[in-house]
């Protein structure tokens, strides 16, 4: 018998960022195990006209819970949906809800946070930082408390090229952070935020890193653990292949692979992509969870929960894995579904070629105008090249993760629990994995129907024509100019034409001879 499902029976579990796309997964995952739990919180607001009722049941109505039905039919009676925004003092929670809370939660999973790497630094330090801070405050009033699981990041401490399982200190102290966004302008808050964050890339990574310092500073007597995934991807076995409902890491840049628009990214080929399966991260959670109450390390312990230093994939072998599947099972007409408003692209190391993309654009638009309809092919491609320009700081770079802490823990695990919660990365076989992850990104977040494969390789095909047309086209304009203005350029066209016209010569008199 599991250890760790029999551990979270019986329990009240309070989960932030419950509504994203990990959050799902280890609700899921926690039902499946251990049916016999007794409540899970989630912290929620009313969002797109819903209420906290209607978006737990979309969420438990959604392919994703479909197992779960079947192990735990009162599942919805298990979930209690609290109103809160994390954005303001106390979240917004009630007295009476707070309350609950404080005097029956046994175990806290913190997974909310913006994810946005080009958020406003105030919006940033709001959401992962000053809430981790109101959060861990709560839980030192909770006496049944027996495990805070803070849910960070890899790449908090970028700037690093090894990262070990410790905690880096910022140059500026949260708390110094917090106080200041409270009345220093949006215009200040502009100027200073590149000094602030010095040399990480953006503010997620700067505020996740000023996150887990508030965590070391102020949990007290609380049993703590810190879990650093690095690119979450799609589910890899559970609870079934390539379950993912978001548009966030590779999932936006393989729908964009699969529309045929963008052909092209800036990146280094040989850089390790180091993707972990959302299940992976899940199930490390839990088991860490369990560690944490059961075993109460005596110091706040790091896991890293990444691929790159135990089963490596890089970059390009995953671009190429990506495009033999589109030959398999390619996407459906690009602007059908609202999901297509996102476009990306595959992996090469030439250099970012703005102009082949944006003219096509605009030509397209060009077209929908005056066919009447309305406009959206260039900024859509604005779009995408702001979102390629964030992650290209990630794709050309490779970081060297220690993890004894992680390996420690799966050595704790028996047999039974090393099968039922496994986070072994080691045994993933990424070509299955990638192909899994592009069918999925079909099946449940575009919602295209498998049987239009046919009619979507033909239009595969006709978006890749034109593109080789323009480009074709775009070549010729230029060298055509190049031979206008430049001697030397007339020079080399003139040696070439010559050089094939007496290849051709030759070729023409070697065939006569030999008849």
């Amino acid at each position: 018998m599991s250890m760790i499902a029999a551990f979270y029976s019986g329990k009240s579990i309070l989960i932030t960022g419950a509504t994203g796309f990990m959050g799902k997964v280890l609700m899921e995952k926690l039902f499946r195990t251990s049916p016999d739990l007794k409540v899970i919180y989630i912290l929620v607001r009313p969002k797109a006209g819903q209420t906290t009722q209607q978006r737990v049941f979309q969420i438990l109505n959604s392919k994703l819970f479909e197992k779960v039905k079947e192990v735990c039919p009162n599942v919805h009676e298990k979930i209690r949906a609290i109103y809160a925004d994390l954005n303001q003092n106390d979240f917004a929670i009630s007295k009476e809800d707070m309350q609950e809370l404080l005097s029956c939660t046994n175990i806290v999973f913190h997974c909310a946070a913006t994810v946005r790497f080009d958020d406003h630094l105030r919006h940033a330090v709001q959401l992962n930082v000053t809430a981790t801070q109101q959060l861990l405050l709560m839980a030192s009033q909770m006496p049944k408390l027996e495990a805070f699981i803070h849910i960070s990041t890899a790449f908090s401490n970028c700037n690093l090229k090894h990262i070990d399982e410790v905690i880096y200190p910022c140059p500026v102290e949260p708390k110094k952070i917090i106080d200041s966004m409270e009345w220093l302008d949006d215009a200040i808050i502009d100027e200073i935020t590149p000094k602030l964050i010095g040399d990480r890339p953006n503010t997620y990574t700067y505020t996740k890193a000023l996150g887990e310092m508030v965590v070391q500073q102020e949990s007290g007597n609380l049993n703590i653990a810190i879990i650093r995934p690095s690119i979450v991807g799609a589910t890899w076995q559970e609870p079934f292949p390539g379950w993912v409902d978001n548009l966030n890491g590779p999932s936006g840049l393989i729908i964009a692979a699969g529309k045929g628009f963008l052909r092209a990214i800036r990146a280094t080929p040989m850089a390790v992509a180091d993707l972990i399966p959302v299940d992976t991260v899940v199930n490390l959670t839990l088991a860490v969870g369990w560690y944490t109450a059961v075993h109460r390390p005596k110091s706040t312990l790091i896991y890293h929960c990444t691929s790159g230093n135990l089963n490596p994939c890089n970059w390009g072998k995953m671009g190429f894995q990506v495009l033999a599947t589109f030959e398999k099972i390619p996407f459906e007409r690009a602007f059908r579904r609202p999901y297509a408003d996102f476009t990306t692209n595959t992996i090469t190391t030439q250099y970012w070629n703005a102009v082949s993309h944006r003219a096509p654009a605009i030509i397209y638009d060009f077209y929908l105008r005056l066919t009447g309809r309305k406009p959206r092919m260039t900024k859509v491609m604005n779009r995408l090249l702001r979102t390629v320009s964030m992650l290209e700081y990630f794709v050309n770079r490779s970081w060297e993760w220690s993890t004894y802490n992680t390996e420690m823990l799966m050595s704790e695990l028996s047999p039974e629990d090393q099968r039922v919660f496994n986070f072994d990365v080691r045994q993933l076989n990424w070509l299955e994995y990638i192909e899994n992850y592009v069918l999925g990104v079909k099946k449940y977040l575009l919602k295209e129907d498998m049987a239009g494969i046919p009619e979507a390789k033909q239009h595969l095909k006709r978006l890749r024509n034109i593109h080789y047309l323009f480009n074709t086209a775009l070549f010729l304009i230029a060298w055509r100019l190049l031979i206008a203005r430049s001697q030397m350029a007339r020079n080399v066209w003139f040696f070439i034409v010559s050089f094939c016209y007496k290849f051709l010569s030759y070729f023409r008199a070697s065939s006569t001879l030999k008849v």
